[in-house]
């Protein structure tokens, strides 16, 4: 796996243990936890180092996960990943960017650099990634990369006690290609 991705404002970089309380400063948010089925809320004290080396145990089977950096700054700001299945040479895309960065364009710079990557570099045939259907900022950044949608699972997941929808989008090797 490479070390970094570098787009105009951001550089996607290898997670590290000293990321982890700048990891559990973002996701303590309660907004940003409620638009993902995975942040808890609250944000165990203590627990983002044990997140990074899931991430790093599970980069050795079929995840690649960076951490969101904003160059300026050298800040991160955010996390992204494809998890791949190799079988059918598939990756979803996973991403949430910390509310301070929200509306900037970030989540669509890193999704537009992973979606990239995914293809080029791992050699997906396809990238999809899946939101709550009333979290439009999320889905938007999907549209933005060029993913089309394909269904909405209706209460497909459970967050905070209730049933959600999820909407999910996807993209081809092929229509990457032809916008490239």
């Amino acid at each position: 796996m490479e070390k970094c991705l570098e787009t105009a404002r951001l550089f996607l970089r290898r997670l590290e243990l000293g990321d982890a309380d700048r990891v559990e400063e973002l996701a303590s948010d309660y907004e940003l936890a409620k638009t993902t089925l995975n942040v808890p809320h609250p944000y165990p004290e203590g627990s983002a180092a044990d997140f990074i080396r899931s991430m790093w145990a599970a980069e050795e089977k079929e995840l690649v996960a960076f951490a969101v950096v904003e160059k300026e700054s050298e800040s991160l700001i955010g996390i992204i990943n494809i998890k791949q299945t190799i079988a059918y040479k598939r990756g979803e895309l996973g991403y949430w960017i910390g509310r301070p960065y929200w509306g900037k364009g970030y989540g669509t710079e890193a999704a537009r650099a992973m979606v990239a990557y995914g293809f080029v570099t791992l050699g997906l045939n396809k990238v999809f990634a899946g939101a709550f259907a009333d979290n439009p900022g999320s889905w938007r950044i999907m549209e933005k990369v060029g993913m089309k949608h394909e269904g909405t699972w209706r209460q497909h997941a459970m967050r905070d006690g209730r049933f959600v929808d999820l909407a999910y989008y996807g993209l081809l090797r092929e229509e990457y290609e032809r916008e490239e």
